[in-house]
This record gives structure tokens, C-alpha cells and sequence, in this order.
């Protein structure tokens, strides 16, 4: 994802100066922050020593919810390594995937494509279950399960922790018995990254990112399907100790209300904070472009972490995936009911 520039480039020189060990608005160099390797990247998914300030609650205190398990499908994933599109490792993680949602029983659709990028033509996947509803409502949920291309780059924040809430949110949601009015679709979506890295920093551009959201928006549209979405959320880095996510102003702003009344009224307002980073260039942004409305719900750009080799599980909290869990499930339950 990128920072988008919100505030008068004189500014934003004094703000990039300022902010160190953060991302301010003007960007910074992946390695900028960079120290060693905290957690070895041939072993991703060793056992993490957990304080007990970072255990995951009881399920039956986060909606059923289970913030440990969110914590091993996200262990799972990184433990594949680096995941750029069109890799060894990333055609593991589809598998991963795929067999997790079978045994949830969730209905299931694949998107193979072929992105046109700046390094090359790449194969992606975007996987989507399709948990029907009475009515023709969408309610669609979004992560990508891409890494960037950092040699030694695992992701388990970006996008370890977003994809491991969504396999967590399948099986809740897939088991339900009783029938919603509103369909909820879950897309673990391909190709969110920027292809070309430059001295440690992704390239981002319009043409070179958001390829599985771009893809599926296209494609939503091809189908009509468009039209029947009510709201779009995107989890993306919301796992991490000491979580802290503001608002993306670029989002919706009732569906932003929506989200953060829901964590004050489950007592999680010292981690869905009232107030404004900037906006974020995510996948959400193709469904904006579409005039759906939709949020983003990210820690980014406060995870210090982001696009290093330190984004590593020790840096994952069982406890920050359930208080994130439980937001995003108890929003779509507003949503399900016809709330703004």
C-alpha cells in the first residue's frame, strides 16, 4: 500500500523530516529503519513467546471470534516464506488457502488471471468464498495475501495478519447456520504489491499495484455484481502488538463511523483511535473508483516494521488479531442488519 499526499508539499518536506522511524507523507526508504533480522526468515513460523498482555481472549468474549486461531492461520502463511505473485511460495499459499476454506466448508470461486506488469507477465489468484444470502445484497471483504519483493521479506504483518483474520472470519461466517439477508463474499486477493523494488523501496504506481482488486472490481462489474455491494471492508496489517489504526479519511465516511462506534462500543477505543493519519492508496481504492463505499482498516502507516525484514511473527499479537477479529465481525452483523 502507499501513503497518499494529503497535506501542501512545503509541509510535507518538514513532516518527512520529523517523522524517523515512521512513514510520513512524502515516503520513506524501506530500509531506512532496518536493523538485523529479529526472527530468522528460513524459520518464519517458530514458536513466539507470547507475554501474557498479548493473549487472545476467549473466543466467546470476541463474538466467537478466535484471535489464537486468527494467530496460527497467519504462523501458516509466513511460514512459506517470501509470497510474490507468481512464485513457488505463493502457489503454496493458495493451496494453504483453498484447503483451509474446503474444510470450513465455504463455497468457493477462483480467479486465474494474468497481470500485466512491469517485470513481466504474472499469474494471480484471487480466491473468494461466497457465503449466500436471502437477499441481493454483498457485503465484501477484502485482504491480500502478496508480499512485496524485499529479498528476506516474510510479511506477517503485511499481509500475514489481514489474510490470517479473513481464513478466521471464513470459518465463523461459513459455519453460521442461520441464513443472513446479505451475501458476505471474502476475497484473499493476489497482486496488492508494487513488482518493482528499487534500493529496498517498492515502486508504486497506478499501473504497477492493486492488481487482484482491480481485477475482481472489473470483473464485479462485468457481472453486475457491482451494484449489489453495500459495503466494502479491507483489513490490511492488523495484527500487531500495541495495534493502533486510525481512520483512512479517503474511505467512506459513514462506513468509518460505522467501524469506529462499533470498537467504542466493544471497549476497543484505545486501538480504533478517532483520528486521521492521511489517506492510504489500498485495495480498497478500486471500489471507491466505483463509487462503492468502503474503508480500510489498517494499522499502516504506524507499524514501523513495514516492508522490512523485520516484519516477522514475533512482532504478532493473538490478542491484536481478536480485538481486530472482533470488530470486523460484529460490523458486518451492523451491516447485516441495514445500519449506517
Amino acid at each position: 500500500m502507499k501513503r497518499r499526499d494529503l497535506v501542501p508539499a512545503a509541509a510535507c518536506s518538514l513532516l518527512c523530516f520529523m517523522v524517523l522511524c515512521g512513514v510520513a507523507a512524502c515516503g520513506r526508504s524501506a530500509n531506512s529503519s532496518a536493523a538485523n533480522v529479529v526472527a530468522s526468515t528460513s524459520s518464519p513460523a517458530s514458536p513466539v513467546v507470547q507475554s501474557p498482555s498479548d493473549a487472545a481472549p476467549p473466543a466467546d468474549q470476541t463474538g466467537g471470534f478466535d484471535g489464537a486461531a486468527a494467530y496460527d492461520f497467519t504462523a501458516k502463511l509466513v511460514a512459506f516464506g517470501p509470497r510474490p505473485p507468481d512464485s513457488p511460495a505463493i502457489r503454496q499459499t493458495q493451496a494453504y488457502i483453498l484447503a483451509e476454506l474446503k474444510s470450513f466448508g465455504c463455497p468457493v470461486d477462483v480467479d486465474d488471471f494474468h497481470a500485466s506488469t512491469p517485470i513481466g507477465d504474472l499469474a494471480m489468484k484471487n480466491i473468494v468464498v461466497k457465503i449466500p444470502g436471502s437477499e441481493r445484497g454483498i457485503i465484501l471483504l477484502l485482504t491480500h495475501y502478496d508480499t512485496v519483493r524485499i529479498p528476506g521479506f516474510v510479511g506477517a504483518d503485511d499481509a500475514g495478519s489481514s489474510s490470517g483474520l479473513m481464513l478466521e472470519m471464513a470459518r465463523v461466517l461459513c459455519s453460521a447456520k442461520e441464513r443472513q439477508p446479505n451475501s458476505v463474499w471474502i476475497a484473499f486477493l493476489d497482486g496488492e504489491e508494487a513488482q518493482v523494488v528499487q534500493d529496498g523501496v517498492a515502486q508504486w504506481t497506478d499501473s504497477d499495484s492493486l492488481f487482484g482488486s482491480r481485477e475482481l472490481a472489473a470483473s464485479m462489474d462485468l457481472s453486475g455484481d457491482l451494484k449489489r455491494i453495500r459495503a466494502v471492508l479491507l483489513a490490511d496489517m492488523v495484527g500487531a502488538k500495541g495495534l493502533n489504526i486510525r481512520e483512512d479519511p479517503g474511505s467512506t465516511p459513514w462506513l468509518n463511523t460505522l467501524v469506529w462506534k462499533t470498537a467504542a462500543r466493544l471497549g476497543y477505543q484505545s486501538v480504533f483511535i478517532p483520528s486521521s493519519n492521511g489517506g492510504v492508496e489500498d485495495d480498497h481504492v478500486p471500489f471507491l473508483r466505483h463509487h462503492v463505499p468502503a474503508a480500510d482498516i489498517t494499522e499502516f502507516p504506524n507499524y514501523p516494521y513495514w516492508h522490512t525484514t523485520q516484519d516477522t511473527m514475533d512482532k504478532i499479537s493473538p490478542r491484536s488479531l481478536a480485538i481486530a477479529g472482533h470488530v470486523f465481525l460484529e460490523a458486518v452483523r451492523e451491516l447485516q442488519q441495514g445500519r449506517r
